[in-house]
This record gives C-alpha cells, structure tokens and sequence, in this order.
C-alpha cells in the first residue's frame, strides 16, 4: 500500500462530538464523489470537550486536498 496522511480537523466544546461526527459524513461524501481510494474517514475523542474528525488519503493527493479542505492539520497514517 501507498503512503497514506491522515488529515485533520479539530472541534472543541461541549458541541464538539456532533460537529465533528458531522464534519466526518461530509468528508466520507467528498470522498465519494471525488472517487478518492483507499480512504478512511471517521472522529476521534481526544478529551471530554476535544474530538476530531479525519480523512486519510494516499500521500499523493495531500497538497491538493490541504488547498481544498484546508484541515487544520495532518500527520503520516501508520495501520
């Protein structure tokens, strides 16, 4: 398999996990309709009030989705 980058988005507050389970369901979508593959999308709970919401990509198609999405960060995806 590829390099893969996990992309990025937090959300904190006491709204965090419906904003980030949210934000995930469009990621998933974007992803579908992009025909990206070998994706994984899903949310993370970091503490009470921090979740996040992610998108891992093959490495390739990071740059153009950090201009498109604009996560607020990203790290190398070890399965």
């Amino acid at each position: 398999m590829k390099d893969r980058v996990k992309l990025i988005w937090d959300f904190r507050g006491p709204n965090a996990e419906p904003i980030a389970l949210h934000h995930a369901k469009h990621l998933e979508e974007y992803a579908q309709t992009e025909q990206l593959k070998h994706t994984l999308t899903g949310t993370q709970q970091l503490s009470p009030s921090h979740f996040i919401a992610f998108l891992v990509v093959e490495k390739q198609h990071m740059n153009a989705l950090r201009i498109s999405l604009k996560p607020n960060r990203g790290q190398l995806y070890n399965e």
